[in-house]
């Protein structure tokens, strides 16, 4: 396999990290970051991007990504907050390394982990009332048609084939503290589902925004923040519209990405 070393920045201070030739260097337009994607695996996308700013994390306060791919939840929020730490966690080794040199790239070993390692026994591998906060960009899809493989790196990220909704949230309460606070980013059209897990497992949600790409469609994502053991209540949050044109963000989503 080719190798190249990563490029140096302007100020010529980022680490000789291995980017494969097959792989690319994203700015991330946060504290001059960058992030090491593979074209034929899953890229990060807007969910993500916009779970980073929903999200919030305090100062001490340790923050566990739950199948973090690249490791993109973890590096934003490290940017974006005051959290002390911050933890990917990943059942894909290839994307787990990914995610590791990009940490690297960044020189944020003391501030991000990366962990390879399955969402299913997270609580095992992480221990009870670890951590403050849960952020999860976890797969959508629970039909299996059309899968041809149940292996490939894009199929395990966009259908719940190695974990599902129970196994998230499920893992989810056993890791948070109690009051400790849990944010997703997922599709409206499981709402349904998400809000009565959520109160299953005693993670009562608390905050929720939908996301519409133009203002007169229908919402295509949804952001939820629950609390471990918290009483029934839930803040509706103004709608977020993506686009306030075709091609053009709206001045909020672009605050979002930082640009």
């Amino acid at each position: 396999m080719t190798e190249k070393t990563a490029r140096m920045n302007q100020t010529g201070n980022k680490p000789d990290v291995v980017v494969y030739s097959h792989e690319r260097l994203d700015e991330l337009h946060r504290n001059n970051y960058y992030i090491i994607q593979d074209r034929k695996r899953f890229c990060f996308g807007m969910d993500a991007v916009l779970l980073s700013g929903f999200a919030k994390a305090k100062p001490g306060e340790h923050l566990l990504d739950l199948g973090t791919g690249t490791g993109i939840i973890p590096i934003l929020m490290e940017a974006k907050t005051d959290g002390e730490h911050f933890t990917g966690l990943e059942i894909q080794p290839e994307s787990a390394d990914m995610a590791a040199r990009s940490v690297a790239y960044n020189h944020l070993e003391d501030k991000v982990d990366i962990v390879t390692g399955d969402i299913k026994d997270a609580s095992d591998i992480f221990g009870a009332s670890s951590f403050d906060i849960i952020t999860t960009n976890p797969p959508y899809m629970i039909e299996q048609h059309g899968i041809a493989n149940n292996s490939d790196c894009k199929t395990i990220a966009r259908h719940e084939i190695l974990c599902n909704l129970d196994d998230i949230l499920r893992e989810s309460a056993k890791i948070l503290k109690s009051g400790g606070r849990f944010y997703m980013v997922h599709r409206p059209f499981r709402l349904a589902e998400i809000l009565g897990k959520m109160t299953e497992y005693r993670i009562e949600p608390k905050r929720m925004r939908l996301v519409y790409p133009f203002v007169d469609k229908e919402p295509n994502m949804v952001l939820i923040e629950g609390l471990r053991g918290g009483k029934p209540r839930m803040t509706v949050e103004k709608p977020l519209i993506v686009y306030k044109e075709p091609g053009v963000y709206t001045e909020e989503i672009y605050d979002i990405y930082g640009y």
